[in-house]
């Protein structure tokens, strides 16, 4: 039996002191879900007790999640539907209209095109929360205040930017030539983006998908805003009427806040592989 010798033992400590790295930066980030997770299962009086009760001592109060359904609060069955609503329309028609505008802008030359470009980006550094005022002006113009399609609109407005440059630069990357090619088959333009580029450009779609759903699954300012109605309002809003001001039901908020994380949770580990992909596409020729 051969002795590992000190070159072969480098690989390993090298292995090892990665693993190790990784695990204590898996548990900084896990910590304060896991800090929720068991709040979630204690009684009000646990979790304000002093000295803390790390644990719950009556043991786990799994009726929290059944409760918080039906609260004085606010009705947060709603809640989660107008969130799941608001996201996935916002979402789509981001990709309805981002999809055509980026392959345009990425094939075409037009007058005026690194204007446009400069302009789409800007539009970028306008957030809701300074724009809240005239969006509730121009929502009740509208006749759409206190309405999902509002949110729907606003969420698409303020993500379409970023969904167009990072699919842009995904058309970009094709060359031409396949366009080229397809066309010298007989093939329309319509059929040369959603049969030939689109199957290409794949991972930055979805990088695109999800970067949007996550934002408007956690937009509050223009929520708080515009939907008046507790029953239209998204979670992020929700969890603010159990903070009230002489007492908070954080049993609750950490309830509804691991109910509100578990569809992204979900979300990333379906396109996780195609996320990676689209984030790191660029980094090579």
């Amino acid at each position: 039996m051969s002795l590992l010798t000190t070159e072969d033992l480098a690989p390993r400590k090298i292995v090892i002191r990665r693993m190790v790295t990784g695990l204590i930066v898996a548990a900084l980030f896990l910590i304060p879900y896991a800090v929720m997770l068991i709040g979630s299962l204690k009684t009000r009086s646990e979790i304000l007790s002093i000295p803390p009760d790390y644990l719950p001592r009556d043991g786990a109060q799994w009726s929290n999640y059944l409760t918080m359904w039906d609260t004085p609060e606010t009705p947060v069955a709603y809640n989660l539907i107008s969130t799941i609503v608001i996201s996935l329309c916002a979402t789509l028609l981001v990709l309805l209209v981002a999809t055509p505008a980026a392959y345009y802008t990425a094939r075409f030359k037009f007058p005026g095109k690194m204007v446009f470009m400069f302009l789409v980006i800007v539009t970028q550094m306008l957030q809701p929360a300074v724009l809240t005022a005239g969006l509730f002006k121009q929502m009740l113009a509208m006749n759409l205040y206190d309405t999902w399609l509002a949110m729907i609109l606003i969420n698409a407005a303020f993500n379409l930017a970023f969904a167009v440059w990072i699919m842009h630069s995904f058309f970009s990357s094709v060359p031409k030539e396949v366009d080229e090619a397809a066309q010298i088959d007989g093939a329309g333009k319509l059929r040369v983006l959603f049969r030939i580029n689109l199957p290409l450009v794949w991972p930055g779609i979805v990088t695109a998908v999800i970067f949007t759903f996550v934002s408007c699954w956690n937009e509050f300012a223009a929520s708080l805003v515009i939907l008046s109605t507790a029953e239209n309002q998204p979670l992020s809003v929700a969890l603010t009427k159990f903070v009230g001001q002489y007492s908070t039901s954080w049993q609750y908020v950490f309830g509804v806040s691991i109910v509100a994380i578990i569809p992204v949770i979900v979300l990333f580990m379906l396109i996780e592989k195609r996320l990676i992909g689209g984030l790191s596409a660029g980094a090579v020729k």
